[in-house]
């Protein structure tokens, strides 16, 4: 498994698409592949209101990806430093096996160079310390990214903080 992990508060999300938008300029990728989407959740009724959710899709950058062990080519690998899934552009042959390996969808197929495509995290900014391109454009801020261990820490603090705020309330 990835050791970063990229985290959606559903609650802040509007679904805007702009991390969809972003992540496509800064891939430069022709209409088609999408190496993140926002997938609208059927709305329900809140209240007396309507209301609906978005939900932030991408790579799981999985422990044992599919789509690495499916590819013929070696196209498609895994770094061993931190996880990230991504493909090798000079490797694949665009047979789109992958694809079909892949059970999120999360390979794409880049019909303008007849090859596959999928989200890397941005890994080329992430070995400049940076976060990934959806996460800083994110106009709510809904979109979050760090390690696992990173995550937990941030979920331990709100708890800790909410359980101390309880506390002072007199209860």
């Amino acid at each position: 498994m990835s050791q970063y992990y990229l985290f959606q508060d559903t609650k802040k999300c509007i679904g805007c698409h702009t991390c969809e938008v972003v992540c496509k300029a800064n891939k430069k990728l022709p209409p088609g592949p999408k190496l993140c989407q926002i997938i609208e959740v059927d709305p329900k009724t809140v209240g007396e209101m309507p209301r609906r959710s978005f939900v932030y899709m991408s790579c799981f950058h999985c422990e044992n990806p599919w789509c690495v062990s499916a590819c013929p080519t070696g196209a498609m690998q895994q770094r061993s430093k931190d996880g990230i899934v991504f493909v090798e552009q000079d490797l694949c042959v665009g047979c789109k096996i992958c694809i079909s390996a892949c059970p999120w969808g999360a390979p794409q197929w880049n019909q303008e160079i007849g090859k596959v495509e999928k989200c890397d995290f941005c890994m080329d900014r992430i070995d400049q310390g940076l976060a990934p391109a959806c996460v800083t454009s994110c106009t709510t801020g809904c979109l979050k990214f760090g390690t696992v261990e990173q995550r937990t820490q941030i979920r331990r603090a709100r708890h800790a903080a909410s359980v101390t705020s309880f506390k002072n309330t007199g209860f």
